[in-house]
């Protein structure tokens, strides 16, 4: 049998586990949102699962995807974007937690084209030192309309963009692609 002062000792021993117990499940609680809240609202990891964006992105590359810039200024031409694919592809049976990962060619009211081998933005040939290779198609030429850009990936031949299905919506743009973090050699901004 124990005694009257070991049961106390023994319920105060409890209490004080339970005290700090709660305030570590506390600290974890808001920790977690912070986090939800910063990848919802600030930035996110992302991982490249095919090849369309090669040279410049990998399989396999993990990236920052950072969500604030575009609050403040418009998507800008050369900047890599992750976007939620477009209704045509919706329609195809590609779903909104499907991101693409595509370079911006053209912004609203730009004409552009493929053929030759180059892409002509407003009939100019654009040097591109970043593709895999040069095009092996040709599309338009096409105007890009008010609040849509023409993307495409730097793996011309080899990538579902804006010459398959067509312009994207900006209010599909997920953030832009800032940083890879993996692997170790390949760190660094994009």
């Amino acid at each position: 049998m124990t005694s009257p002062e070991k049961q106390i000792e023994d319920t105060a021993f409890w209490q004080r586990v339970w005290r700090e117990q709660r305030e570590n499940l506390a600290i974890v609680v808001i920790a977690l949102i912070i986090a939800l809240l910063l990848r919802t609202l600030v930035a996110e990891p992302r991982y490249i699962p095919s090849d369309s964006m090669v040279p410049t992105l990998r399989v396999g590359d993990r990236l920052v995807v950072e969500k604030v810039s575009y609050h403040f200024r418009p998507p800008a031409r050369g900047e890599i974007v992750v976007f939620e694919p477009p209704k045509l592809l919706q329609r195809l049976g590609y779903t909104t937690d499907q991101a693409f990962i595509k370079r911006i060619i053209a912004e609203p009211g730009q004409t552009v084209e493929v053929k030759n081998g180059k892409v002509y933005l407003d009939n100019q040939p654009q040097e591109e030192d970043y593709i895999a290779e040069l095009p092996e198609y040709s599309w338009g030429p096409a105007q890009v309309p008010v609040d849509q850009l023409f993307v495409m990936g730097d793996n011309r031949n080899n990538s579902n963009d804006s010459h398959i299905w067509g312009f994207l919506p900006k209010q599909n743009i997920i953030g832009r692609a800032c940083f890879r973090f993996w692997p170790p050699n390949r760190i660094g901004l994009i």
